[in-house]
């Protein structure tokens, strides 16, 4: 019997992601299946079984026709919508391209599937037209303007819209737009993008003036790998793959008989007024603002990055406003909630195009989450999704994510100790002694939010809100947040009241240690006269030295500086700084020190203050940056790929009773409360540690690991883990391990 892969049944699954792809309906799998084992002929061949094949999929084609409302005009099966743009841009740019000058151009909304201007761009050089390839602007609901239209389509050769967006649901008033096009170019080629549209709005495309229309049968319930292209009648046409002439020449290559079936099926339930398969609008609706409330009740503060009025009611797309984008999914992903961070297609993004085109906030746009689903979906799958929304609610209230009038949640859940919270590559640190005083260090701006809703729900006592230096590039976070969470403002311009911290058993006490800047200081946490933890906002960053490119900066006074430190750390001391680019997460002095061969040189008297600048200003002219911003230079040594385990591997570890074994879960705690692992490798408490990747730099500061001991390290999908991993070996762990594709693939 063949291994089956990942076999996760649908009652244990949320799938919220519709607009990525959408699972095969059963009546559809069935289809296709016996099109595969009996059906399975080539159209092209002239037997009996060749016939059927071909009369299949020309009953396939007419289905199309009444599906989309197109009398007249060519429906073109092809491998999905990236090949219908292809073949529509080709053909209009072959067919004009004796019209095309320098004054020429290409028209494309801005928030269009990046498959669009990509293909404009690629085949606009291809073909050497010269011609400008121009982003349509859009208002703040999405909107094409108008009057940007009216201006240029009189000298563009083709212009690219599409109906319904795939990231917001936004849709376009096609009448609208037509009118604007034809009022100031008749013969222009306009294709639009109608992926989205599909089972989602009527389609009447032989009433309108469209040229072309690309479809994708995976976004409606179809296997993957087939679509179609309408193109109007006399439209430009050039077939874009050759060969032995299928589809009446128009486009080579044996067609793809079951996914042809897959369609055949499809329309016929779009078709089917009895059927009640896909849901009239009016209960989509109704779907839709379930999971709006069951999100506002869940969440409480969201802003929705698109006017529900103007978007189909199978699409949400909104922001947290207090979280990122990855934790809200993470703990989705954790309940087993499938949702995404804008564009699966550019997920690789730190933030949306289309929202920024939208002119949306910078936090709206890192921070998007998109949610759809499909118009087969029932009662009982939207029923299911709120449910395990608000299932999360506690979850939320006890990592202090929310707002909440439950009990206080527990210490090691929420800050006792270090906690190092990101945004981009930006830290703050956080220190909690056991009696509840509280330092901030270096905030910021974006972070304010979560650290007021932290101290509320800890009933933390913040004896101070401090800055290592000021900022030059940006405004300070300091001042914002000591007057959220109504703080007497009796320190100097970084926070400091003028005397030593005490904060439990440590004390908090500051050195100036100028270089960055001139203003620059560094916060030393001293348990005795031992120095714990060491907070040096920008005169180190994780194994680098920071920035000396600033008008202030002083690269002598840096050297100095790290003199001064040097006197005073040990080699366990932790080091905090305030930028963080390589996700190490965590140092120790000594480990800092064997990562930065300069600043040994420079402590060992083996370079002169001279040399020292010399080889800095070498750094600074190879300056890693982040965002544009002059933050740091990082020499993080790159350690060799961990060893996968398999689940198997990893059970007969936890089994070896002579090389105990320790399972380390680097996901964030809501996520460890929101999925329980202990059943997937039989382990008992003792053997299960967690410690998330903003409480690592914590476990060194407690000693909370051992280098000793044998780690397996889990997360969602293997990544933090490996990133984790990296930091341990710098650390001089060397008996890690990571957990083959994390959680994703148990």
């Amino acid at each position: 019997m063949s291994q089956r892969f990942f076999t996760q049944t649908s009652q244990d699954l949320v799938y919220l992601d519709a607009n990525a792809t959408t699972p095969v309906l059963p009546r559809i799998a069935d289809v296709v299946s016996h099109t595969m084992r009996v059906c399975f002929g080539n159209p092209s061949s002239s037997h009996i079984t060749g016939v059927q094949a071909k009369y299949l999929l020309e009953q396939t084609r007419a289905k199309a026709r009444q599906v989309i409302g197109a009398k007249q005009g060519d429906i073109l099966f092809t491998s999905g919508a990236t090949e219908g743009i292809q073949t529509a841009v080709v053909s209009t740019l072959l067919a004009k391209r004796h019209l095309a000058t320098s004054n020429s151009v290409l028209l494309y909304g801005a928030t269009e599937h990046k498959a669009v201007p990509n293909t404009l761009k690629h085949w606009n050089d291809v073909l050497g037209l010269g011609a400008q390839v121009l982003a349509i602007p859009v208002d703040e609901n999405g909107l094409l303007d108008e009057q940007f239209i009216a201006e240029h389509v009189d000298r563009a050769l083709m212009i690219c819209t599409m109906a319904v967006n795939n990231e917001t649901g936004v849709y376009q008033n096609l009448q609208q737009l037509e009118q604007v096009i034809r009022e100031h170019n008749k013969d222009v080629s306009w294709m639009v993008d109608c992926v989205q549209a599909l089972g989602k709005q009527a389609l009447a495309l032989s009433d309108t003036t469209i040229d072309y229309a690309p479809f994708s049968g995976h976004k409606l319930y179809a296997p993957k790998g087939i679509g179609f292209l309408y193109i109007r009648e006399n439209s430009p046409y050039t077939p874009f793959i050759a060969g032995g002439g299928q589809e009446s020449g128009m486009r080579s290559g044996t067609e793809n008989l079951p996914g042809i079936a897959g369609l055949y099926e499809l329309f016929d339930l779009l078709l089917d007024k009895t059927s009640d398969v896909f849901k009239p609008v009016e209960t989509l609706h109704g779907y839709r603002q379930q999971l709006i409330t069951a999100l506002e009740n869940t969440f409480g503060d969201i802003t929705f990055n698109a006017p529900l009025s103007g978007t189909v009611p199978t699409t949400l797309n909104f922001c947290v406003n207090s979280l990122t984008s990855k934790e809200v999914m993470d703990l989705f992903d954790a309940a087993g909630i499938r949702v995404s961070g804008g564009s699966a297609c550019s997920s690789g993004a730190s933030r949306s195009f289309v929202l920024d085109a939208m002119n949306a906030s910078d936090w709206q746009s890192e921070n998007a989450i998109r949610m759809s689903f499909g118009p087969a979906a029932t009662e009982q799958d939207i029923a299911l999704a709120c449910e395990r929304i608000c299932a999360l609610k506690p979850v939320l209230a006890n990592n202090c994510l929310i707002v909440s009038d439950a009990a206080q949640p527990e210490h090691e859940v929420c800050a006792l100790g270090l906690t190092q919270l990101r945004h981009q590559g930006s830290c703050c640190w956080l220190y909690v002694a056991p009696n509840n005083d509280a330092v901030i260090i270096d905030p910021v701006v974006e972070l304010v939010p979560r650290l007021v809703r932290l101290v509320s729900q800890q009933q933390l006592h913040v004896k101070a809100v401090l800055e290592t230096h000021k900022h030059q590039d940006k405004d300070s976070a300091r001042v914002l947040l000591s007057n959220r969470l109504s703080l007497a403002d009796n320190g100097d311009e970084l926070g400091w009241p003028g005397a030593p911290i005490s904060l439990g058993e440590q004390t908090l006490a500051r050195i100036a240690t100028p270089g960055h800047s001139a203003d620059s200081h560094s916060y030393v946490l001293r348990h005795g006269e031992h120095v714990t933890a060491c907070f040096c906002g920008d005169l180190f960053i994780f194994s680098g030295l920071g920035s000396t490119q600033f008008e202030d900066a002083d690269t002598v006074q840096m050297a100095e500086s790290i003199r001064t430190l040097a006197a005073t750390l040990s080699d366990d001391s932790v080091i905090c700084p305030a930028h963080d680019y390589e996700q190490c997460f965590a140092l120790t002095w000594s480990a800092q020190l064997q990562a930065t061969p300069l600043v040994q040189q420079l402590l060992n008297e083996q370079v002169s203050d001279q040399e020292f600048v010399v080889q800095k200003a070498k750094m600074d002219e190879q300056l890693i940056t982040d965002c544009g911003a002059l933050c740091g230079f990082s020499l993080v040594a790159k350690q060799e790929n961990a060893q996968q385990l398999t689940v198997e591997q990893v059970q007969q570890m936890l089994e070896d009773e002579q090389h105990p074994t320790m399972v380390l879960d680097v996901r964030e705690p809501y996520e460890h409360g929101a999925k329980d692992i202990r059943s997937l490798f039989n382990v008992n408490d003792g053997q299960l540690l967690n410690v998330p990747l903003s409480r690592l730099a914590n476990a060194f500061f407690s000693h909370q690991l051992s280098p000793q001991t044998r780690y397996v390290l889990i997360c969602r999908t293997g990544n933090r883990s490996g990133q984790a991993i990296n930091n341990l070996k710098s650390l001089g762990f060397d008996n890690v391990y990571n957990l083959q594709g994390g959680l994703a693939l148990v």
